[in-house]
């Protein structure tokens, strides 16, 4: 578990998953209402080099930008978790995610757990997110590129 007592905490740990996210890789962003996960994708996108304006996906679904090493795809499927397991599955094959992981795009989804083989299949790296605190958070990592971000952020 990794404490993230600030937004600066948070921040350093979107550059840190910013650094280690290869072209293909899928991040998937979990935790329950509140929990920071736009707020790390966002810092996440702007290490990454993302300039002008970085607007949540919530009501569109899709965000696309273009970094300075790849192109990134933000996505948050809150909307469609209501569907069941077979029309989530459906929808989120509609928004491309999975071709746009083939094509090279970064792919971060928030609430993206249940939609895993429609998002292309194991993501690299899963951060899940909880409260700890009135504003302090805990970051679990897990995935083949967790070592390599809790290193970097250990390191930074």
């Amino acid at each position: 578990m990794l404490s993230l007592r600030t937004r600066r905490d948070t921040r350093r740990l979107g550059a840190q998953i910013a650094r280690v996210l290869e072209p293909g890789d899928l991040a998937v962003f979990d935790g329950g209402l509140g929990a920071g996960k736009t707020f790390l994708a966002r810092a996440l996108l702007r290490a990454a080099g993302v300039a002008g304006p970085i607007t949540s996906p919530t009501f569109v679904l899709v965000q696309e930008y273009a970094g300075a090493r790849a192109a990134f795809v933000h996505a948050d499927l809150y909307r469609l978790l209501g569907e069941g397991h077979a029309a989530l599955e459906v929808e989120v094959a509609r928004l491309g995610l999975h071709e746009r992981r083939r094509e090279g795009a970064i792919v971060v989804v928030e609430w993206g757990l249940r939609a895993l083989a429609s998002l292309g299949g194991e993501p690299s790296l899963v951060v899940s997110l909880a409260l700890s605190g009135k504003d302090e958070r805990v970051a679990r990592l897990t995935g083949p590129r967790a070592a390599d971000t809790l290193s970097a952020f250990d390191g930074a």
